[in-house]
């Protein structure tokens, strides 16, 4: 079976000093908590990856194996830290620790049933403040002096003016051609038919 191709624009961002970071207050409410996942648990990110990623085409990792994401996130400064409304997990920031003071901010976003309600920028904001004293946390590298990001055209409508919010200049624009899937949902059936 064959699959068109479709247009998708990738945008990367950065910011390079601490003090670009223009953090958004946290919701309203006492019921959310970001907690760093310390332990690598492939299950656990696998359920973060697939329940945020399910509705806009995130695909890459699904077919990775065991190992693949032991790796990944065994690697030194990749942390994950999440964010729990009542103790329910609404979404992820999952950082990597790169080269020469470099921390990727791999993915970040949200659970659909917790969008629209102003956890995004909060969380999106303690990631970015996590990336920036990742250093602290592991004996041994460098600071931290560039925190970069990319999102693409398939990404939430509201993922770069998020990101712009927040301190990050657009620095690179990529056109490519990407396989036209059907979104996988969080498991087969989850979403509902059109």
């Amino acid at each position: 079976m064959s699959h068109s191709n479709i247009t998708v624009t990738t945008w990367s961002l950065e910011q390079t000093s601490p003090s670009d970071l223009r953090p958004s207050p946290p919701p309203e409410g006492d019921g959310l908590r970001i907690v760093r996942a310390e332990v690598p648990s492939p299950e656990f990110s696998r359920f973060l990856y697939a329940s945020v990623g399910g509705d806009i085409k995130w695909i890459d990792r699904l077919g990775w194996t065991y190992a693949q994401w032991q790796e990944q996130l065994g690697r030194p400064g990749a942390e994950t830290w999440v964010a729990y409304e009542k103790g329910t997990p609404a979404g992820y920031v999952e950082l990597d620790a790169q080269d020469d003071g470099v921390v990727e901010i791999v993915y970040f976003g949200l659970v659909p049933a917790f969008r629209g309600r102003r956890i995004g920028g909060h969380l999106l904001s303690y990631g970015v403040a996590r990336a920036w004293d990742l250093a602290e946390r592991w004996p041994g590298r460098t600071p931290t002096k560039r925190v970069w990001v990319h999102t693409c055209s398939l990404d939430g409508e509201h993922a770069m003016a998020n990101y712009e919010r927040r301190g990050f200049r657009l620095f690179r624009t990529e056109d490519g051609q990407e396989p036209d899937v059907a979104a996988p949902g969080p498991w087969p059936g989850a979403f509902p038919s059109v």
